[in-house]
């Protein structure tokens, strides 16, 4: 796992603009909902071939946290 694949599977499953900092991305800004969140849960869960378990996902409420949170899931 590298950090710009993770920031790529962000940018695409939330749809950023180009010019966002995803490093200060927190769940609620843009378009980071509910629904979003949940697929953004799904693609990382396809993209990098693990599951997620539902403290994590729940947990996971910024891209940082992401990161620290994904280091486990990919080692």
């Amino acid at each position: 796992m590298t950090d710009d694949l993770i920031k790529k599977i962000f940018f695409s499953s939330l749809k950023l603009k180009k010019d966002t900092v995803v490093t200060k991305l927190e769940y609620g800004d843009q378009k980071w909902d509910s629904v979003a969140h949940m697929f953004l849960i799904a693609q990382l869960e396809k993209k990098l071939k693990i599951a997620i378990d539902i403290e994590d996902v729940i947990a996971m409420s910024s891209f940082n946290k992401a990161l620290d949170i994904l280091k486990k899931y990919t080692k």
